[in-house]
């Protein structure tokens, strides 16, 4: 199944519980989300491929408020609260020959220190996988997805897409790429997964508050787990186990990190809450990853080889 973006399938700047299903698929079934991304003030001048949808969706009105375009959602047949939505991350693919970054005064990192809004369009190329900057550096691509989520529920009403949650969200997290699964707690029935906010690439805390942000396409395997005890987001690369911290002080969102890395590596190395924390100090990775969505982020990575 192919979800294409469009005013009829792109809901900008929230999510909601009682936003109407685009598409419903089985679990375990694979569907490939066309996204878009920006408003009105990045288009590129000429030479550059401008995604029509993304023009209707400009011309069927912007927001007032700041927030990313989401294609979705998605719902997942049988899926209620409690249960988990494992999200497989199995391709991700540019769908423009460009992105941009900006910075935005009073927002950012450093909110006092660039008064002057700054923007840049970015070549992208993908036969080579480069982005090509101004000053004529070459940027190595890993496009990812930083707003992977679910419908949060029903009683929060219509929450910004800006702050990442336990619902998912704006997560932001580069370790996001293809060949990743995302797990998700679902908590309005049918999960209603929604992405979009493509990176082509960025640095972990993307403290100017943008990456690389254009347009992607993924395909992703949605299955409803009831046999996982999630109730925030976490993620499992080849490699690692990911859990995640999002709060606005970072020390709280590396505490909320830590603390599930503690359990996930108890349960899963048949250890004892000390020594999981014990071995979360001697092989677990802290990263900061972003510190500009309000919401601060924070993950730590632990090697699955180690378990």
């Amino acid at each position: 199944m192919i979800v294409n973006a469009g005013p009829k399938t792109c809901h900008w700047g929230f999510f909601t519980a009682d936003l109407p299903p685009v598409a419903t698929v089985a679990s375990g079934d694979e569907v490939t989300i066309n996204t878009v991304s920006g408003g009105p003030n990045v288009l590129p001048g000429a030479g550059f491929d401008v995604p029509p949808e993304l023009l209707e969706i400009h011309a069927a009105g912007v927001p007032t408020v700041p927030g990313h375009i989401l294609t979705g959602p998605v719902a997942v047949e049988g899926a209620m609260p409690g249960d988990v939505l494992q999200v497989d991350i199995l391709d991700v693919q540019l769908r423009q020959n460009w992105g941009y970054t900006f910075i935005r005064p009073l927002s950012g990192t450093l909110p006092q220190d660039f008064p002057q809004y700054h923007h840049m369009t970015v070549p992208l190329d993908a036969a080579r996988s480069e982005a090509t900057l101004p000053w004529g550096l070459k940027l190595p691509l890993a496009p990812f997805f930083g707003v992977m989520g679910v419908a949060p529920p029903a009683d929060w009403g219509r929450i910004s897409t800006i702050e990442p949650r336990a619902h998912g969200g704006n997560l932001d997290n580069k370790e996001l790429v293809a060949g990743t699964t995302l797990y998700l707690p679902v908590m309005a029935e049918g999960a209603l997964f929604s992405c979009g906010d493509g990176h082509g690439a960025q640095g972990d805390g993307e403290v100017c508050v943008t990456a690389i942000e254009t347009a992607l396409q993924g395909r992703f395997r949605l299955t409803i787990r009831r046999d996982m005890d999630v109730t925030y987001p976490e993620a499992e690369t080849p490699t690692h186990l990911i859990t995640m911290g999002m709060h606005a002080d970072l020390d709280r969102c590396v505490e909320i990190a830590l603390r599930r890395m503690i359990t996930l590596v108890a349960a899963r190395a048949g250890i004892s809450r000390e020594e999981a924390y014990m071995l979360c100090s001697l092989a677990g990775d802290l990263r900061i990853t972003q510190t500009v969505n309000r919401e601060k982020g924070v993950h730590m990575m632990m090697a699955k080889a180690l378990l």
